[in-house]
């Protein structure tokens, strides 16, 4: 059932699991970093499981199945540095734009102003955002470079609202997994879930987001609510 969305005035975007399929990509850099040290590397099923609550919850997971100190804040910050190296030097060499993505960012273009959160630092976020061609429809790209900006908090959907110029409880935030829903609900959002990512299994029934299969269900949605006034192209 489509939720009623008159009152949206923005658009929210997780990046992984719900813009793109990175997953190629940060199992590679994930694997370049432990490789680098003697560990062993993860198939790109084990890590995608992974994903979502950024690249030291990603590290401190494959030291624990490795056998490794996932503790040792040292090692663990060594590795943080090596896997960002890693990413930067690919950043969207293994992943994919999702089917139909582009198509919705542009019949959002220029009716609804849009922004990615991630839990990937702003940077690297950045450099994913240019190299997967998604920047001329964002009017802002903010990662996690704290951990008081790390969903599920709200902190980042709130500065993002923010910067968008229009209040937290008019965006809509769409994500792939239980960090995205929960921080809008914190935030006091709307949200939406999509089935295509990593995590929509994992998220809490009680949360009731409003589900998608496909990015035209968002357009449709916003269209049949008024938020929408031109065609799609």
């Amino acid at each position: 059932m489509t939720p009623e969305l008159g009152h949206i005035e923005a658009v929210v975007f997780d990046l992984d699991g719900t813009l793109i399929d990175s997953a190629g990509d940060i199992a590679h850099a994930l694997n370049v970093t432990l490789i680098s040290i003697g560990l062993q590397p993860f198939d790109l099923a084990t890590v995608q499981g992974w994903i979502g609550n950024g690249p030291n919850a990603l590290i401190a997971s494959a030291l624990r199945i490795c056998g490794a100190d996932s503790e040792d804040l040292v090692l663990r910050e060594q590795l943080h540095q090596r896997f960002i190296e890693a990413s930067h030097a690919a950043p969207f060499d293994h992943g994919a734009v999702y089917p139909g993505v582009i198509e919705a960012l542009r019949s959002l273009h220029g009716q609804l102003p849009m922004a990615v959160v991630t839990n990937k630092p702003s940077p690297l976020a950045q450099a994913v955002v240019e190299a997967a061609g998604l920047q001329p429809y964002l009017l802002r790209v903010q990662g996690a470079d704290a951990p008081e900006q790390r969903k599920p908090l709200p902190l980042t959907l709130q500065t993002t609202a923010l910067a968008l110029g229009v209040p937290v409880a008019r965006v809509l935030m769409v994500g792939d997994a239980p960090p995205d829903m929960l921080a809008a609900q914190a935030a006091g959002c709307s949200a939406a879930l999509v089935s295509w990512g990593y995590g929509a299994h994992a998220v809490p029934a009680q949360l009731q987001p409003w589900r998608l299969d496909h990015p035209r269900q968002l357009i449709d949605g916003l269209r049949g609510a008024g938020r929408l006034s031109r065609p799609a192209p």
